[in-house]
């Protein structure tokens, strides 16, 4: 019997809803192509709620943040979505990594992190180059709050450098990435399936 997995897909793009996005166009792709892996999930538009800065699970009234981690810690696959800035994921994108933090104080009875048998995957959309660069920063952070990287575990979209060409403005999504996001959503699956069957040893 093939074991279901769950995923939730953050956000990062800086128009609140219902305002169209690259970003979320890109993300709900991915998810599109999890399910016929066994994967359902939801998608969440960060700049939608009142994320409050900091380092902690919870930073008290007002804070939505608490309500998205309970999804995201219950979910077997993360993926950012974001778009390129200044060459830099979207501020909004950076404000969840630092509430992802918090999980480092997060442990099983046997010293692992929670976050440990979890996989998480990338979406980067821009103008100008640095898909790369931004999916670096964003593997390395998630990696260190105890998330596992899929190989090939970003798929993107860039543009043409100063032009205005959104990736939601395409007539049709370019092969490339149709195929790239295949690609991260069967290895993504398929890593998440192994790590929930069979975890990490203790620390």
């Amino acid at each position: 019997m093939t074991t279901e997995l769950s995923a939730v897909v953050l956000v990062g793009s800086l128009s609140p809803s219902p305002a169209a996005s690259s970003s979320e166009l890109l993300g709900r792709q991915v998810l599109d192509a999890l399910a016929p892996h066994g994967v359902t999930g939801e998608v969440v538009r960060l700049v939608d709620h009142d994320i409050k800065p900091g380092v902690k699970a919870d930073m008290g009234p007002g804070d939505a943040w608490p309500a998205i981690r309970e999804r995201v810690m219950a979910a077997d696959i993360l993926v950012l979505a974001t778009p390129i800035w200044m060459g830099q994921p979207s501020s909004v994108t950076k404000r969840a990594l630092e509430r992802l933090d918090a999980e480092l104080s997060n442990t099983d009875e046997q010293g692992r992190l929670a976050t440990y048998g979890k996989v998480a995957a990338v979406a980067v959309v821009g103008n100008e180059d640095g898909a790369h660069h931004v999916s670096a920063e964003l593997f390395q952070a998630l990696n260190d709050v105890g998330y596992t990287i899929p190989a090939a575990g970003i798929t993107y979209w860039v543009g043409e450098a100063m032009a205005g060409t959104d990736y939601q403005d395409l007539d049709d999504t370019p092969e490339t990435t149709a195929g790239t996001t295949a690609t991260v959503a069967a290895n993504t699956a398929h890593l998440a399936r192994l790590l929930k069957d069979s975890g990490y040893p203790p620390a």
